[in-house]
């Protein structure tokens, strides 16, 4: 017994210097957070060497919660516009057999080769044709676009791993393709559907150029251009943005642990059903 604990000792080490090196940002950014900014001139490299909340009352006064808002608002509806219309694309590009199948399947997966600064000035363009431009609907349209490539990518290469048995059956039970989908496929697909849950809220929770191209009024802006208020012509108020990036980035790390437990929770228990 004590010889394999001590085999394993090698990976516990590798593991906590992992911690170490991917957590000692966040406890530098959240120590920072709580010093003035004359404090951190003098010990900017010493952890929690003071305890001052002033940073994050003047964030709350910037107008940080409206900031926040809308990213919310435009990453969520987002994300879940994706999860839906990736899901039921890649149902048939990767259950069904016709002729252009593997066509579509390239064209999807083409626009991730596009790069979106070739897209933004017809998107700006349309954004104004439209009358959504300098609202969060304009964003919309973008981030769904742009993220469902990898999305569809991801959930088809997936769905050909389930059974085609378990589809098969269902047919045999009277269900329609989308009787398949909804009650055999969608439920075994919670590993895939959480992994494209946390890789689009990630980036477009960070997503800035759009914004910054179709987004003007600062009660529309999302946090990405909101941070921007904390950055003067001369000089920076580097306590109050770490206070900033520290509010800023717990989103993400709930959203993050929480769909990591649905991961393993549907890696364990996906593909066996009642």
């Amino acid at each position: 017994m004590i010889v394999k604990k001590l085999s394993r000792m090698p990976i516990y080490l590798l593991a906590l210097f992992l911690l170490i090196f991917t957590g000692f940002p966040f406890l530098y950014m959240l120590s920072t957070s709580l010093k003035t900014q004359s404090h951190f001139f003098e010990e900017p490299f010493k952890l929690f060497s003071s305890f001052n909340l002033a940073n994050y009352e003047t964030v709350f006064n910037m107008g940080l919660t409206r900031y926040f808002f809308n990213s919310i608002l435009v990453s969520t509806v987002a994300v879940i516009a994706v999860m839906i219309i990736a899901s039921l694309a890649s149902y048939p590009l990767s259950r069904m057999n016709f002729k252009i199948n593997k066509v579509v399947f390239l064209l999807f997966i083409s626009g991730m080769m596009l790069p979106i600064h070739a897209t933004l000035i017809p998107i700006f363009k349309l954004s104004q044709s439209f009358g959504v431009f300098d609202t969060l609907w304009a964003l919309l349209g973008p981030y769904i676009a742009f993220s469902l490539p990898i999305s569809i990518f991801i959930l088809t290469q997936f769905m050909q791993e389930i059974p085609k048995s378990l589809e098969e059956a269902a047919k045999m039970d009277g269900c329609s393709h989308f009787g398949i989908f909804w009650r055999v496929i969608l439920p075994m697909l919670t590993p895939a559907l959480m992994t494209v849950l946390i890789y689009n809220f990630i980036h477009l929770w960070n997503e800035f150029i759009f914004a910054l191209v179709l987004l003007s009024s600062p009660e529309n802006m999302t946090l990405p251009l909101g941070l921007q208020d904390f950055k003067g012509e001369f000089s920076v108020n580097i306590p109050g943005l770490m206070a900033a990036l520290t509010l800023a980035s717990l989103p993400i790390l709930v959203v993050y642990l929480f769909s990591q437990e649905k991961v393993v929770k549907g890696l364990a228990g996906g593909a066996v059903k009642e």
